[in-house]
């Protein structure tokens, strides 16, 4: 899965800060028990996410540029929010239709 270079600037922070990869993975794990459409899970991280970014920028200088620079319009992180959910949460099978 291709990252645009936010997402990818935001799963670099998370990678290199423990506990906030620690909060993250917890958030997707909660995001993911509620149930629902794969679809709407992404999209309710993707708006998490976004807010974080914008949290961040007020505090760390890689995502402070960004805001700086491009202003804080909007951006998507449609991407990786697929991406954590995949990767950070078990993989569930298919619900068997039964046989007519």
């Amino acid at each position: 899965m291709s990252l645009n270079r936010y997402e990818r600037m935001l799963m670099d922070y998370l990678e290199n800060h423990a506990e906030e990869k620690r909060f993250w993975e917890a958030r997707v794990w909660e995001i993911d028990r509620r149930g629902g459409r794969r679809e709407s899970k992404v999209l309710d991280l993707n708006s998490l996410l976004w807010e974080y970014f914008e949290e961040r920028s007020r505090f760390e200088s890689p995502f402070r540029e960004v805001v700086i620079h491009e202003g804080s319009k909007k951006i998507s992180m449609l991407n990786l929010s697929e991406y954590l959910l995949r990767m950070w949460t078990p993989v569930r099978s298919p619900k068997k239709r039964p046989a007519k």
